[in-house]
């Protein structure tokens, strides 16, 4: 599927890579410090990662976000509107450094670059070129780290998602900085090898539907997520804001995450809510017995 789509698609030879790409408008170019220590790896944070994406009939693009969770640095997954006169990469990727997250427990440290070009080869690789402005942010190795797994795994979920590549094979991403390799990014990254998928980099627990901030009609509400430990339990909890702001519990319980192959780690809830405006929270049952919520997601969405 994906060798002979990608080369109808770019009208190339296998080993033959055409950029094509963007200009973005600069942004206002200030530079954002963002630092984080380095994550513990306790058993509350396991090594995790995400499976590849599936061809979707939307045209939303998928972009990664950095957040926080625990204590931890995770990457979440949301689904945006984006121009479609670009292709499917190079849009996915330009939300990523343009675009504000719709989850403000979500942040991304790029910046608005001048050129932003993308292309596949028939070998599932992935080439991203990018001019420097882009990396305008200061950040420890820990963060510039994620950063980059953010661009990775944005790349790969936007070439699978649109059908662009082989979802069999392994998947590589190549990052040239104005056309050049060897790069040091954010001052800690050294680019221009072919980079795959990193594991311990998305989030244990994973709010799929609704996205923040959206309107669902009412009645019969479908939640979706994601969560790492499949067929493990997970808690959930629907709060609804009151007039004054404050949040009430609303309904609470308990669900399992799939364990079969095919939905390995899916949860999915159906409850029946009425107009308002609610906050979603699902987290991992604490095995060791504290009782305390595990790596905990949140969602705020509104019934119409």
């Amino acid at each position: 599927m994906g060798h002979v789509r990608t080369k109808c698609l770019f009208g190339l030879l296998p080993v033959v890579l055409v950029l094509s790409g963007c200009i973005a408008d600069p942004g206002p170019g200030p530079t954002v410090a963002l630092s984080t220590a380095a994550p513990s790896r306790s058993p509350s944070a396991p090594s995790t990662s995400a499976p590849l994406e599936t061809t979707q009939s939307t045209n939303k693009a998928p972009v990664y976000w950095i957040g926080r969770s625990n204590g931890n640095v995770f990457l979440y997954r949301e689904f945006r509107d984006v121009p479609e006169q670009e292709n499917p990469v190079t849009r996915a990727l330009h939300a990523m450094m343009s675009d504000k997250p719709l989850d403000p427990d979500f942040f991304t440290p790029w910046q608005n670059p001048k050129k932003l070009a993308t292309s596949i080869s028939g070998k599932n690789v992935i080439t991203v070129d990018v001019s420097e402005d882009a990396f305008n942010s200061n950040l420890d190795g820990d963060m510039a780290t994620r950063a980059i797994q953010q661009l990775v795994y944005t790349a790969t979920a936007a070439a699978a998602s649109s059908g662009l590549i082989d979802s069999g094979q392994q998947i590589q991403v190549v990052v040239l900085v104005d056309s050049h390799t060897d790069y040091l990014a954010f001052g800690h990254v050294r680019l221009g090898a072919p980079m795959s998928r990193a594991a311990g980099m998305v989030a244990p627990v994973w709010i799929i539907d609704p996205q923040e901030g959206v309107d669902v009609p009412g009645g019969s509400v479908k939640i979706t997520g994601r969560s790492t430990l499949p067929g493990g339990k997970l808690h959930w909890q629907i709060l609804q804001a009151e007039a004054n702001g404050d949040k009430k519990p609303f309904l609470t319980g308990e669900t399992t995450a799939a364990a079969d192959a095919a939905q390995s780690g899916v949860f999915t809830l159906n409850l029946t809510l009425t107009p308002g405006n609610y906050e979603l929270r699902v987290s991992q049952e604490d095995a060791s017995g504290d009782q305390q919520d595990l790596n905990v997601d949140t969602r705020g969405f509104s019934v119409r």
